[in-house]
């Protein structure tokens, strides 16, 4: 008996670090989609009395799938500990207009496991919604920790608004690194001036920090402004690369100097891993 890792198809790089951290083995489940469009998951090895630990992210409607039907198939486990690095939905977690369901909680009411973990959900208000105890995870600290050996130039960790402070600060503070957030000043009926609130940004490298970078509009005009008001290289840093469409190439045309990721969602960009910190709440 003892511990055993089951990767969903969307986390199995993360899911092998994971369980390297661990000193333990991940088993070689078995996925596939039937022509009809409905998907398959398989854990090929024995699941019986042991304590599982799932690890699948949930960008899509399939990975969403795929996750309730590993849950299943470990339903003779002795514990099950379910990790959802990225969980898709979460950002519906309000019903902005009549007949809309709360999606994020929706989705958290069908994850039936001994304990949840998240990583940097948009909004911790929707763990109380899964059906056991629920914990979110940081991971500020590894992007800190990758910033501060990037050799920048007087560094500065910027969030793009006052609520992706929960995202910077942690990792600024931890690193001894100067933060701050753009403020938006209205100067007239239609000139709105948006620039670091407290911090001179002119001839520093900056990071633009955020937990998703999904389109990657707000951020492209962010890193416009902040070159026109003289920051040297603009950085951009998140814990959820979603990159939808041409996200990449609006965030290169803004004048992006480089990107980076945590592998909740494995992208090219993925250049840290929440591996570390998802092992330590395993041991738990």
């Amino acid at each position: 008996m003892g511990l055993k890792i089951v990767a969903g198809p969307s986390s199995q790089l993360l899911a092998t670090r994971t369980a390297s951290l661990l000193g333990v083995g991940v088993d070689l489940t078995d996925y596939k989609e039937f022509p009809d469009g409905e998907v398959y998951a398989r854990v090929t090895g024995e699941i019986k009395g042991q304590d599982v630990v799932v690890i699948q992210s949930t960008p899509t409607a399939d990975d969403y799938v795929y996750l309730l039907e590993l849950i299943d198939a470990c339903d003779e486990a002795k514990t099950l500990t379910v990790i959802i690095p990225y969980m898709g939905y979460a950002r519906q977690d309000k019903r902005f207009h009549p007949g809309e369901p709360i999606s994020a909680r929706a989705i958290a009411k069908t994850i039936k496991a001994d304990r949840v973990f998240t990583v940097n959900i948009h909004d911790p208000s929707v763990l109380p919604y899964f059906p056991c105890p629920a914990t979110d995870l940081n991971a500020s600290g590894v992007i800190g920790n990758y910033v501060v050996n990037m050799s920048l130039y007087e560094p500065v960790l910027l969030a793009p608004d006052d609520g992706a402070l929960k995202i910077v600060k942690p990792a600024a503070e931890q690193y001894k690194l100067p933060y701050d957030y753009l403020e938006k000043t209205r100067i007239s009926g239609d000139e709105v001036k948006i620039a670091p609130k407290n911090l001179d940004i002119k001839g520093r490298d900056v990071v633009l920090m955020d937990d998703i970078v999904s389109t990657g509009g707000t951020i492209a005009e962010a890193i416009k402004l902040l070159k026109a008001q003289g920051a040297r290289e603009v950085h951009v840093a998140c814990i959820h690369a979603v990159l939808v469409r041409n996200a990449v190439l609006r965030l290169n045309n803004g004048g992006m100097r480089s990107i980076l990721s945590t592998d909740t969602l494995e992208k090219a960009t993925s250049k840290v891993s929440v591996a570390p910190i998802i092992a330590e709440a395993v041991k738990r």
